[in-house]
């Protein structure tokens, strides 16, 4: 079930008691919204399920090097 409006999560990686957290919302058909969390109203990166799979991938595989 989908609705109008982003259901932000924060992601799991983000674990820095700094406060520096990335939010997801994938709730919505077709976008995955990507925002700081300190920073609720500005900007946020719109991206395609596909392209949010391979963002993830990629940064996974970093992490191993």
């Amino acid at each position: 079930m989908t609705s109008d409006e982003p259901c932000w999560r924060t992601s799991s990686r983000s674990t820095d008691s700094g406060g520096n957290c990335v939010e997801v919302a994938d709730n919505l058909p077709g976008m995955v919204l990507v925002r700081d969390s300190k920073d609720p109203s500005g900007p946020t990166l719109t991206l395609t399920p596909d392209t949010w799979r391979s963002l993830v991938a990629h940064l996974r595989r970093a992490e191993l090097d």
